[in-house]
């Protein structure tokens, strides 16, 4: 099973690839399966396995995807955006894009509200398959740390009092109606003016979505003794004034000094646990009394966590001076 986890994530990454290269040529079953030198009929069965749908169907969640972002965020004329992205008319592109999202392309580009995108497919994810490289490091000269001022900005989210990380987290949000992975990231996912935001052409759906923890008395006591609340959303700046999705939150979050901590570009799949131990080795052994600072756990401070192998690793803690 962990080579068919990382034969389907070939597989949705390759989709990806063609539909930003508008390369539908090549973007079918025939296609796929050749690349990968197994029969359609096992293709499509592994994939379904894996993932929970059709193909056929994800190829066409994936391409509303990206025509949504278009709408959302350029002028283009909605035909074009829609042959683009492999329809043949306006009305078939409207009918597709209603049926997935509940509203029509001219309604959401008059006013886009937050919708469940199909996000892209991660089979092949070193929390879910466990492949993060288990080796150990006895140096922490790879991670960096300093301080920054972050501006005032709002943070939208959802929470969990109970959870103890990342795979915890959505094993328990998925309990609660329409707070599960899918949905969640699907609505982040749609929200444009995200702070973190590196891809928004719908090739990196994740793109601006982190993990964070908010120091909140019902939280659970962390190592460090004091109790958070476990979160997953998107910072927006300071003036956002769009629609909050009914099951998130939105809080103000004020200009404040945090130290990071941050490993730079790794192989999640032979590296993720020798990063995971170097960056809490340099958490654990760095020297608050020299620097001047210390760690600020005062109730409503945040402390926001990335992961993304081919940029960073790093962890954001709210601090102040001693």
């Amino acid at each position: 099973m962990y080579q068919w986890h990382k034969n389907i994530q070939n597989i949705v990454d390759e989709i990806d690839l063609c539909i930003k290269g508008q390369n539908d040529d090549v973007l079918t079953l025939t296609h796929l399966a050749q690349k990968l030198g197994y029969s359609e009929y096992y293709i499509s069965h592994k994939f379904r396995e894996i993932s929970g749908m059709k193909l056929r169907d994800y190829l066409r969640y994936r391409k509303l995807a990206f025509a949504l972002k278009q709408l959302r965020d350029t002028d283009r004329g909605i035909l074009d955006i829609a042959l683009q992205y492999g329809f043949s008319s306006h009305e078939a592109f409207t009918r597709a894009f209603k049926e997935a999202y509940g509203i029509t392309p001219k309604e959401y580009r008059e006013k886009p509200i937050p919708v469940v995108l199909r996000t892209i497919i991660r089979p092949f994810d070193c929390y879910i398959t466990e492949t993060g490289g288990n080796g150990m490091s006895e140096t922490t000269s790879d991670v960096k740390a300093y301080f920054i001022t972050i501006p005032a900005h709002k943070f939208l989210h959802i929470k969990n009092y109970e959870s103890i990380g990342y795979w915890d987290f959505w094993q328990k949000q998925s309990l609660i109606p329409g707070q599960d992975c899918e949905t969640i990231c699907g609505l982040l996912d749609s929200i444009k003016g995200k702070l973190d935001d590196m891809g928004g052409d719908g090739a990196d759906s994740s793109s601006g979505q982190i993990m964070a923890y908010i120091n909140e008395p019902d939280g659970r006591i962390c190592s460090w003794g004091i109790p958070l609340a476990e979160c997953y959303g998107v910072r927006l700046p300071a003036d956002y004034d769009g629609e909050v999705p009914p099951q998130m939150l939105l809080i103000d979050v004020p200009e404040g000094e945090y130290i990071v901590f941050e490993h730079g570009p790794f192989d999640f799949e032979t590296e993720n646990h020798v990063v995971e131990a170097k960056i809490e080795k340099a958490m654990q052994e760095f020297d608050y009394a020299s620097s001047g600072y210390c760690l600020d756990t005062a109730p409503g401070r945040v402390f926001y966590f990335y992961h993304d192998c081919s940029r960073f690793w790093k962890y954001v803690r709210p601090v102040k001076k001693s």
